[in-house]
């Protein structure tokens, strides 16, 4: 996905100096940079979460990992709860 941003003069140059000291592209740099920020903003939100917010959440995703096409019957878990 291309998306056009405007920098300014001094950030510029600023990137392009940062830029040849990584070795990168100014545009590898920039989406480095992007990816960090948003690594970092997860943690936070994570990090502020309750534990029965991040059970919650950690129930959900494994309940996104389970395979819907499989079904147990009624009988199977009551025999389990047993």
């Amino acid at each position: 996905m291309k998306k056009l941003v405007e920098v300014n003069d001094t950030l510029l140059t600023k990137l392009k100096v940062l830029s040849a000291f990584e070795g990168l592209s100014v545009k590898a740099l920039m989406e480095k940079a992007i990816e960090l920020f948003v690594i970092q903003k997860e943690k936070e939100q994570l990090d502020s979460l309750t534990e029965e917010q991040k059970e919650d959440l950690g129930l959900l995703l494994l309940m996104q990992q389970a395979d819907r096409t499989k079904t147990v019957g009624k009988d199977e878990i009551f025999k389990l709860l047993e």
